[in-house]
């Protein structure tokens, strides 16, 4: 049998009260057809299953990359997209799979945030199993809420990196976002590490494999094949 990868991707259209947004597609479609054309077998979940909103903004120019425009074209994978599988049908048999991949996008701060069932199947491939877990952006959030085997911060003593703080005040979400990603990772003890702003900047340390922001979907993508090859 194949490789098996779980995309996890938002299910929130809004943030911060009501903040349009949802899945950033570039860290959605780029890691989607890197893993299938490794011969990957990748299911697209989501914490409430079915559509997974797309932010528009990633959709503009500038944004929408060949990935992008090859993905909304694509029947199957918008049909994935369309009809993702709802994660606490696979948080039981999570382990099956050989690795999964946190997408980004500011709806992860709405739904990625305090949630049990990602916490577990975060903590399932990590701790439990010592499989490949990936995130870029603002996936890497959900992180923040997950723990080793012995009680403390999975990131803790950990190199990792997210969405940096000079980002989210680039993009004037400062103080929409639950907590600052680098503030909170660093508070935890990781080694948070950054490279430039919107370049790409992926960090591998062990299982656990993130990217800092969407320009770093592909290297967060190619880390991740590498780690389970």
């Amino acid at each position: 049998m194949g490789k098996q990868v779980v995309i996890i991707s938002t299910s929130a259209s809004t943030f911060a009260g009501d903040l349009p947004t949802g899945v950033w597609l570039e860290e959605l479609a780029t890691p989607y057809y890197l893993f299938k054309d490794a011969g990957f077998e990748v299911t697209v979940a989501s914490p409430a299953g079915g559509p997974i909103p797309v932010d528009a903004g990633s959709m503009g120019e500038g944004f929408f990359t060949d990935a992008c425009k090859k993905f909304m074209h694509d029947a199957e994978a918008v049909g994935k997209m369309s009809h993702s599988v709802k994660l606490a049908t696979l948080e039981p048999k999570i382990t099956d799979y050989d690795a999964i991949y946190l997408a980004g996008g500011h709806g992860t701060c709405t739904d990625f945030v305090d949630n049990a069932v990602l916490k577990s199947c975060i903590e399932k491939m990590y701790s439990t199993a010592g499989k490949a877990v990936a995130a870029d952006c603002h996936g890497p959030i959900a992180l923040a809420q997950c723990t080793k085997a012995d009680g403390s911060p999975l990131v803790k003593d950990l190199k990792c990196t997210a969405f940096s703080n000079s980002e989210e005040a680039a993009v004037q979400l400062t103080e929409k976002v639950p907590f600052l990603l680098e503030t909170k990772f660093k508070e935890l003890g990781a080694k948070f590490e950054t490279g430039g702003d919107w370049t790409s900047h992926a960090v591998v340390d062990g299982a656990l494999i993130t990217g800092q922001n969407p320009q770093s979907s592909e290297a967060c993508a190619k880390a991740l094949l590498a780690a389970v090859a």
